[in-house]
């Protein structure tokens, strides 16, 4: 499955890796299989893993994307978001989706290197 995903409850954080070919299609049911786990605390903060994906959304595709954001924020807020993008397209669509989604996460940064994203996203977690 290119869309996977694994809940520290306890911890409140989403790790979600898309890995190869992904299409829309998954990552809208992606949020809509964790609309209704029962594992997904009301609130989480997403650390994002795009390092693997070998397809660019486009930017209609990440407008949707939000659009689903945006209707499963009854089950789950979102707080902080740290993207690992490799690629410079896709670093440049992470940036893109950091814009349309800034009002439903607290802060979303975008980095090329997963040590980087852990350590901001570390800091952001205990401030």
């Amino acid at each position: 499955m290119p869309v996977t995903y694994q809940i520290d409850s306890a911890a409140q954080i989403i790790h979600t890796r898309c890995t190869g070919a992904v299409v829309l299609e998954e990552v809208r049911e992606h949020f809509a299989t964790l609309s209704r786990d029962p594992r997904c605390p009301d609130r989480l903060d997403v650390l994002l893993d795009l390092s693997e994906m070998t397809t660019v959304p486009a930017t209609a595709e990440l407008r949707t994307v939000t659009g689903d954001i945006a209707r499963i924020r009854p089950q789950v807020r979102f707080g902080f978001c740290a993207i690992i993008a490799t690629t410079d397209a896709i670093f440049g669509m992470a940036r893109m989706f950091e814009v349309f989604t800034e009002q439903y996460f607290a802060a979303t940064r975008v980095f090329r290197i997963e040590a980087e994203a852990l350590a901001w996203f570390g800091s952001r977690i205990r401030d």
